[in-house]
């Protein structure tokens, strides 16, 4: 009887144990660190594990109790649910609160726009200031031969597959998480026209290139067609592009100011001096560019020169183009030449 009695009060204590202590993870669970906190970013960076973001929960007065924290969401397995990124916490805000913010990712997001015609170095830059990666990182990554075959690009770079449009990004996230963003970009606009593309006969490499090009040449949306039209009609001739933008892109430390010696530097970009397209994009091109080179407009025209107001005079010969070269930069004291300028 004893006996008995000495089990049923073992039993009991164990079980009101068990209840005070469920409802003392209860009431820490909705009970906030502190009565009044202030909103703090907290940022939990890509591959950070659960200990750690709880560690520092815990260091920066988020959350009181770290093992309850973890006990919770290994109970509820949320750990491999945390989302890297930056989220808006605050010390007045209870655990099962926070575990939800973190598991349903509702991070701080930056918008950045990618501006048409910048190009990969540009856009590393941007992306720096913006304090969403270091540039130096995502410059190697973009240029490693690695990463491009994964891409499915044959080129050197992503130089003109990383799309330009404006997207949202929260920090914490990798450059190849940014990479992959817009580089798939890039396929959904391109996907509708590789039938475009086949019927032309040309590669995707040829077409982003071309595009890069003609993004450079002309900022006008109207132009871009006969911009375009220039440079087929001359590539069907043999003859060379001779486009400023693709000289520009193969000199080291170009200073802003293109000079007539550099007409003759030795490049793999030098269009005054290769035949055919460049190896590869000199920028990243927007959508209107390469529809431009899809669908460029139908004309004779193998020269253009700037007007000097934003547009451009075409000319079919040679002899019209520099009679338009003497009217339109000659006489402002501006350098000349016989190519598409």
């Amino acid at each position: 009887m004893f006996r008995r009695n000495i089990i049923s009060f073992t039993i009991g204590v164990v079980f009101l144990g068990g209840i005070f202590s469920s409802l003392g993870f209860g009431y820490y669970l909705i009970s906030p660190a502190k009565k009044a906190g202030h909103d703090q970013v907290f940022l939990v960076r890509e591959g950070a594990t659960l200990n750690e973001v709880a560690t520092e929960l815990e260091s920066r007065g988020i959350i009181a109790a770290k093992r309850l924290f973890l006990l919770w969401a290994r109970l509820m397995k949320y750990g491999r649910q945390i989302k890297s990124g930056e989220y808006l916490l605050n010390a007045g805000m209870p655990p099962v609160k926070i575990f939800e913010i973190l598991r349903k990712g509702a991070i701080i997001t930056h918008s950045v726009t990618i501006p048409e015609g910048f190009t990969r170095r540009q856009i590393a830059g941007l992306l720096e200031k913006k304090g969403l990666l270091q540039k130096d990182a995502f410059l190697l990554l973009t240029e490693d031969p690695d990463v491009t075959k994964r891409y499915g690009i044959s080129g050197s770079s992503l130089e003109g597959y990383l799309y330009p449009d404006t997207y949202c990004f929260g920090k914490g996230l990798s450059s190849g998480s940014i990479v992959d963003v817009m580089v798939e970009r890039f396929w959904e606009i391109l996907g509708p026209r590789k039938e475009r593309i086949a019927e032309l006969r040309m590669t995707v490499e040829d077409v982003v290139t071309l595009a890069s090009i003609v993004e450079k040449e002309t900022g006008s949306a109207e132009e871009r067609p006969v911009i375009a039209s220039v440079f087929l009609n001359r590539l069907k001739k043999g003859m060379r592009l001779e486009s400023d933008p693709t000289i520009i892109y193969g000199l080291k430390d170009f200073d802003g100011n293109l000079k007539r010696r550099h007409l003759s530097e030795s490049t793999p970009y030098n269009t005054y001096m290769i035949r055919g397209l460049p190896p590869g994009p000199i920028a990243n091109p927007g959508l209107e560019a390469i529809d431009a080179v899809l669908y460029p407009a139908k004309t004779h025209y193998l020269y253009f020169v700037s007007k000097n107001d934003g547009s451009h005079y075409f000319s079919g010969t040679l002899s019209e183009h520099n009679r338009a070269v003497m009217k339109y930069q000659k006489k402002r004291g501006r350098r000349s030449r016989s190519g598409t300028r």
